[in-house]
């Protein structure tokens, strides 16, 4: 009988092979930086706001990846299970000390911790940091255990090409760019409270 350890060990090598490269035997291309950008203009998105992070038992919502606030960046992540989700937003508002010791309400939390604070309002918990002049912040249910929100807190960083990819919306739309519907055509979005003939 011939030996078959050659073309097992050939198998596994397979197998086991790095999941970046190809069939031809070299990886693939890196993200080309101006279609990047391109499809970050069309979203209303800043490349340098996107943020993502991790978490075990967790994957990104492609779907709920987009603008939050003037250019900010927001990303769910849901869990595999059902369980309840964590939001990665990143926008250019940095958080205050002040906003962490003004008196919360009963129940409600908030201390300093690390280079961030942990803050505990109504069902939610979150924590934030302030990095690249952004307020970087991971927020869940309280059913999510505060050491995984921690840790997902810790792992959030600015996306690289790679990451960009992944997460930008994939047209880079031939027109214009996508329309907030969030933002009304002119004037600040303030409810108009003028006095009719009425009085």
């Amino acid at each position: 009988m011939r030996p078959r350890t050659a073309p097992l060990l050939l198998l596994l090598l397979a197998v086991t092979g790095c999941g970046t490269v190809t069939a031809g035997g070299t990886p693939p291309p890196p993200p080309d930086r101006s279609a990047l950008e391109a499809r970050a203009r069309h979203a209303q998105i800043r490349v340098e706001h996107v943020y993502v992070t991790e978490a075990e038992g967790y994957a990104p919502a492609l779907q709920s990846a987009g603008v939050v606030g003037d250019d900010g960046f927001q990303i769910v992540y849901v869990r595999e299970d059902g369980g309840g989700n964590l939001t990665l937003t990143a926008e250019r508002r940095p958080f205050r000390a002040e906003e962490c010791v003004a008196g919360p309400a009963k129940g409600d939390s908030c201390v300093a911790e690390g280079d961030g604070w942990y803050r505990r309002t109504g069902e939610q918990h979150a924590y934030l940091r302030n990095e690249n002049g952004l307020r970087v912040e991971v927020a869940a249910p309280l059913t999510v255990p505060r050491d995984l929100l921690r840790q997902a807190a810790a792992k959030a960083h600015r996306a690289d090409d790679t990451e960009l990819d992944a997460v930008l919306p994939k047209s880079t739309g031939g027109g214009p760019p996508v329309e907030r519907g969030d933002l009304p055509p002119v004037g600040d979005g303030a409810p108009d409270n003028a006095v009719g003939a009425s009085g």
